[in-house]
């Protein structure tokens, strides 16, 4: 019975290291597919139509980058909702 439980806990080691090799390779190839096909071309789209995201072209210019937010005004019922 010992030589049948550590035969499979070295099959079980070998099968996860395996394992472990191919989920690596496959992580991998999903990332470069997200790359190339969906952020890669987003990216250059944005850049060629100088969309600006986060509005960090208005940060190279003197003065403050303060923006104020727009919120509604504080009141009782609003204060109930965030609690």
């Amino acid at each position: 019975m010992g030589d049948e439980v550590s035969f499979f806990r070295k099959l079980l080691a070998g099968w996860m290291a395996i394992a472990g090799h191919f989920g690596f390779v496959q992580t991998m190839m999903l990332l470069v597919f997200f790359y190339v096909f969906l952020i890669g071309p987003f990216s250059i789209v944005t850049t060629i139509a100088r969309r600006d995201f986060l509005t960090k072209r208005g940060l190279h210019s003197p003065g403050t980058a303060w923006r104020h937010a727009d919120t509604a005004a504080p009141d009782l019922e609003r204060a109930k909702l965030l609690s």
